[in-house]
């Protein structure tokens, strides 16, 4: 699958958002204690392509995987949903450099032939908060899934790797 840059010749230079300035500048007014998607970023893990990639749309429900279908509030409604992940990962700085310190994956089921789809936008939510949180949530992920991710976030970039959590390492090992 390739987009515009990719199609013209260009790479798309991806990259995660590690940590902005503060939304609020200090002033403690408007907006004080709302939560900042600032320094979150959206993997899609896609193992039926043994693939994973960032697709930021993921951030309002608009990645490519996400287009064009029709969602059902029950996974029974699809039952040849192909399975993906959308893996919401939170990164930190710490003493020793970024680390990836929250990491989320949601479930989605895309039946794209008949252009319908499962995903339970309570979960999806709950999981961004928890990735927010810096909380691990890859455990009910299945092993090939979860390697493909650790495969992802070592390759992409090793020092925010080594930097992680030994908690975070052992989930997805």
């Amino acid at each position: 699958m390739l987009n515009s840059d990719q199609s013209s010749g260009k790479k798309k230079q991806q990259a995660f958002t590690i940590i902005k300035d503060d939304p609020t500048d200090g002033h403690g007014g408007f907006g004080m204690g709302s939560l900042s998607l600032e320094n979150m970023s959206s993997i899609i893990v896609d193992p039926t392509e043994d693939k994973a990639y960032i697709d930021m749309d993921a951030m309002h429900a608009r990645s490519e995987v996400e287009r064009r279908v029709k969602y059902f509030p029950n996974k029974e409604d699809v039952p040849n949903g192909r399975l993906y992940w959308i893996v919401w990962v939170t990164t930190e700085r710490g003493e020793n450099g970024p680390y990836y310190a929250g990491v989320a994956g949601s479930e989605l089921r895309i039946d794209r032939p008949n252009k319908c789809a499962y995903k339970s936008m309570g979960e999806h939510v709950s999981h961004m908060e928890k990735s927010l949180k810096g909380k691990i949530v890859v455990d009910h992920m299945d092993d090939h899934s979860k390697t493909l991710l650790r495969d992802f976030l070592a390759d992409f970039n090793k020092d925010m790797w080594e930097n992680s959590s030994d908690s975070l390492k052992n989930e997805l090992a």
